[in-house]
């Protein structure tokens, strides 16, 4: 028996997979969402990129874990300006609970239980000394003692295991040349690992669905800067609010992708990568975003974008031949370097006015506001042309366009050459907007 949902879902994530095949990921996890579980899933989907061909650098936290060490051990906990002060009883508590850790991820990620999706994985963790770090030294007068930050990432090291198909595995201790230890933090530790390997991604586990602003917003895709105006005026979550500037970081300093995603949603990162529509938040240098004319190599991704409302009867059929040939009045809404969304500009320079049709988005994307992107974009185009108005005609979306300015017009006050190409039996309603 066949299941369509799961042949359209593996053809969706297939260009996915082809795409990260041999790519770099940073997953960072803090101690927080270690401690609430799902070590089991975590590994099944940390297994399954690595048999992808994904390499990945797997940095841990141990916030959480290092304040349970100190409280066993009557040690009280000091932080200046947020970072811990780590004196020397501390750093043994840092020691011990990044070791419990570290043994806690090995197992998990050595499971292949017959009858479990890590059966015959055989999956090789690697560990070692690659990040070299150095003291913060006295910040206001405070000695922060063993507290540190990163001087160096081992690259070298690092590659030489992922080029053998092994995951490896980091966390917030880093060691000087002079043979001390010093406490950092996952985040910055995971980001100068990302920029330092050019990792294609830089991903944070967290609690969450992802980056949600002061109004409850949840984004999926952003630029860093916008990233960086919700950081400005403030975040709920304090996993985000630790961890975004780091992912902003990386973005502007090499890493092609940041994501922030949820650690307690079960399969929410394969969801993340291998998906369209994504689950959590993905942060890039530049806007995502892109509006471009179209080229003859487009014609087939406007083709699978028109062709389900052609088939509701919203769109009239459009040929591919007569695509090539009217391509150039076409234009192409790109998210994330695919086609999402297209529209034509169609010109009647005698009349002064241009029809907006074929305004097409993908399914997935119908909610993401592209609609009114293109809208947009065509307006601007007539105006540089010089047209006095744009004109659409449409059997079902008449009230949408009303709600962005256009208004309800009759056959006669179309341009003469379009009038003689109205299709009575179709009676598409006509809307004008003045530009």
């Amino acid at each position: 028996m066949l299941h369509p949902d799961f042949v359209l879902a593996f053809r969706e994530a297939a260009p996915y997979i082809n795409a990260f095949r041999g790519k770099t990921f940073v997953v960072a996890v803090n101690g927080e969402s270690l401690a609430r579980g799902n070590l089991y899933g975590l590994a099944q989907d940390l297994n399954l990129l690595v048999s992808l061909g994904v390499r990945i650098v797997l940095v841990h936290g141990a916030r959480p874990q290092i304040d349970e060490q100190l409280r066993l051990r009557g040690i009280a906990r000091h932080f200046h300006q947020g970072r811990r002060v780590t004196d020397g009883p501390t750093l043994e508590a840092v020691k011990s609970a990044v070791g419990g850790l570290r043994h806690d991820l090995e197992a998990f990620l050595s499971m292949g239980m017959p009858n479990s999706p890590m059966h015959g994985a055989h999956l090789r963790v690697a560990g070692g000394n690659f990040v070299t770090a150095q003291p913060l030294g006295v910040i206001d007068g405070v000695d922060m003692q063993y507290s540190g930050r990163v001087r160096k990432i081992d690259t070298e090291a690092i590659n030489e295991r992922l080029n053998r198909g092994e995951l490896v595995l980091t966390s917030l201790i880093g060691y000087s040349p002079t043979g001390e230890a010093f406490n950092m933090t996952m985040e910055e530790v995971a980001c100068h690992t990302a920029i330092e390997l050019k990792a294609e991604k830089l991903i944070f586990l967290v609690q969450g669905h992802g980056l949600v602003d002061a109004d409850g917003v949840l984004h999926n895709a952003i630029s860093a800067d916008q990233a960086e105006a919700i950081y400005q005026r403030g975040i709920d979550s304090e996993e985000c609010r630790l961890s975004l500037p780091y992912a902003i970081r990386a973005t502007r300093e090499g890493v092609v992708r940041s994501h922030l995603v949820s650690h307690d949603d079960d399969g929410a990162l394969l969801v993340e990568l291998f998906t369209d529509y994504g689950t959590g938040t993905m942060i890039a240098r530049d806007s995502l975003v892109k509006i471009r004319e179209a080229s003859i190599e487009d014609v087939g991704d406007i083709l699978a974008l028109i062709r389900p409302l052609q088939e509701q009867g919203i769109l009239i059929k459009r040929s591919r031949e007569h695509l090539e040939m009217q391509i150039r009045n076409y234009s192409v809404l790109e998210h994330d370097d695919r086609i999402a969304a297209c529209v034509a500009m169609l010109p009647f320079p005698e009349d002064g006015m241009a029809e907006l049709a074929c305004l097409a988005v993908s399914a997935d994307r119908r909610n993401s506001g592209f609609g009114d992107l293109l809208v947009q974009h065509v307006e601007q185009r007539a105006r540089l042309y010089g047209y006095k108005a744009l004109f659409i005609l449409t059997t079902q979306t008449a009230h949408w366009f009303a709600e962005r300015g256009f208004v309800a017009a009759n056959i006669e006050q179309l341009p003469q050459s379009r009038r003689e190409l109205y299709n009575h039996n179709r009676r598409s309603k006509v809307l004008i907007k003045p530009l």
